[in-house]
């Protein structure tokens, strides 16, 4: 009993020097670079960026036919994939001496095939 009054006394000394030492080191950066942070020009109020627009892209024929492109070489690759991982659910289930279609599937939660 004695180790753990010990243990929550030097708990609360650290955490009490440690918020003093921070606070301290926190009011003295803060007088520091205070100033030169608060003439910058860059930095904008939040009330003007949520008011700003963005200024819309360009439709781009081009850019649209590589998007087309993109997205078919993606549903390409999602069908290779779910047929590999449909090639490997069969594998587990005929080693795991289950046939086709005897109980759910260990890859598929529900045993309905995507």
């Amino acid at each position: 009993m004695a180790n753990r009054d010990g243990f929550t006394g030097g708990f609360l000394l650290g955490t009490l020097l440690g918020s003093a030492i921070g606070a301290a080191l926190g009011v003295t950066l803060a007088s520091r670079y205070g100033g030169r942070l608060g003439d910058r020009e860059d930095l904008q109020d939040p009330e003007d960026i949520l008011e700003t627009d963005r200024p819309e892209l360009p439709q781009d024929p081009r850019s649209e036919a590589r998007i087309e492109q993109a997205r078919q070489g993606l549903e390409d690759k999602i069908a290779q994939l779910n047929e590999t991982i449909d090639d490997v659910r069969r594998q587990l289930s005929s080693h795991n001496g289950r046939g086709q279609g005897s109980s759910p599937s260990p890859l598929s939660p529900s045993g309905i095939d995507p």
